[in-house]
């Protein structure tokens, strides 16, 4: 019981502690209307905001357009021609996000729909993480006292 008291001690002073330490991830959505508008975001619903973003044509190493995000993490771009874009979001402190857009037809048929939303349901980011974490050290704990209890049955029944 001392041993589980602990870690979560350790991990709440932890937590709280550096709170400028911890790390985010990213995600992102590209949506159509006239254009492709790249959503740029953390993976706590944070905006990137003035991010770096570079935007690749099908099949080309030069950048077709850069920029940077808005103030919400938005920017917005028209492809000339269809096939495989490449958006890559980069804030300057390691976060890249880099989102694929499949452009079919001609440009000027574009519809509004929205592609590359993450999926519903998924548990993820740092309320993800957190949970995993703890699932995994009370996992330990608890695999830990069951056997040390088995050790100490049987060596009281011999």
């Amino acid at each position: 019981m001392r041993l589980i008291l602990l870690t979560v001690c350790c991990f709440a002073i932890a937590m709280s502690a550096a709170p400028s330490c911890r790390a985010h991830g990213t995600e992102g959505a590209v949506e159509r209307s006239e254009g492709y508008c790249v959503t740029a975001q953390y993976d706590d619903g944070e905006a990137m905001s003035y991010a770096a973003v570079e935007i690749k044509a099908p099949d080309s190493d030069l950048a077709f357009q850069k920029g940077r995000t808005d103030r919400n993490g938005h920017f917005m771009f028209r492809p000339d021609g269809a096939g495989r874009w490449q958006a890559i979001v980069q804030d300057g402190m390691g976060h890249r996000l880099a989102l694929d857009v499949e452009v079919a037809g001609e440009p000027a048929a574009l519809q509004s729909t929205q592609v590359g939303m993450p999926a519903a349901g998924v548990v993820s980011g740092r309320f993800g993480n957190i949970f995993t974490g703890l699932s995994v050290i009370f996992g330990l704990c608890g695999f830990f006292y069951g056997w040390r209890a088995r050790s100490q049955f049987r060596s009281a029944q011999e």
